[in-house]
């Protein structure tokens, strides 16, 4: 299994799974002229891409999904109802495979497990992939470190967690208190202490890559989030862990 983000911030999401010469997009939030630059960068084929399954509705997560399947129309496209109607609302597309959370689902060589999770949108999950051998964990807006959500990353051998704010420097942003309220509140954002949590007690043995998501351009720093990471693998003595930062214009192979 090979994975790779292609953008990870507020501005647009974009992650690629490929195994057994298919892949699997996780979520479309760049445009469909970015997505193929970035993705031919990679050395990755769209052309390949079996389905692509949405998290949630948010615009960086879903705004390039109406042009890659009108250039891509083979290519399935995953959402539970909620999502999927908003996103048709939005963008016209009626062509939806629904998915029930919590249910596994198969397309390709892939088994998808959606996972709920609490962010401020219609029903968000989270999705545990495998492709027979890896199992790829991913989350990337995450209000609440909930117990099951650790549940899913204790069966990773590849995670992607959010980990989206230091708290100190949300405080100091110069954000209007509401939104600051929000992205700190119960179904907004990850701070990069929260993060640090879900690793201390979830990581499992399995676990040997993990990657930081979603970091915040104005409220956190990559070295701040990597060095709180690092003090936390290193309190559960798993400094073996691979530690991948993901970035909004960087392709990151994870």
């Amino acid at each position: 299994m090979r994975i790779v983000s292609l953008a990870s911030g507020s501005a647009g999401n974009a992650y690629c799974v490929e195994s057994g010469g298919c892949v699997l997009l996780i979520d479309c939030g760049l445009s469909c002229r970015e997505l193929l630059k970035r993705s031919r960068i990679a050395g990755i084929d769209l052309g390949a891409v079996v389905a692509a399954v949405f998290t949630h509705s948010h615009d960086d997560h879903v705004k390039g999904v109406a042009k890659f399947h009108d250039c891509f129309p083979k290519a399935g496209l995953f959402a539970n109802a909620m999502t999927a109607d908003t996103i048709a609302a939005a963008t016209g597309i009626g062509e939806f495979s629904i998915f029930e959370n919590g249910q596994d689902f198969e397309v390709g060589p892939f088994a998808v497990k959606p996972f709920a999770i609490p962010h401020d949108t219609s029903d968000p999950v989270g999705f545990l992939v495998t492709d027979g051998e890896i199992r790829y964990f991913h989350a990337t807006d995450v209000g609440t470190p909930l117990e099951s959500i650790g549940v899913n990353l204790s069966e990773a051998d590849i995670a992607t967690l959010e980990s989206n704010h230091d708290s100190v420097l949300l405080r100091r942003s110069g954000r209007p208190p509401a939104l600051i309220q929000r992205i700190a509140g119960p179904r907004g954002h990850l701070s990069n202490d929260q993060a640090c949590d879900l690793v201390r007690r979830f990581a499992s043995p399995r676990l040997r890559t993990l990657a930081l998501a979603h970091l915040s351009r104005d409220c956190n720093e990559p070295h701040v989030a990597e060095g709180a990471m690092r003090t936390a693998l290193c309190e559960i003595g798993r400094t073996d862990i691979e530690l991948r930062i993901l970035r909004q214009d960087e392709i990151v192979e994870i």
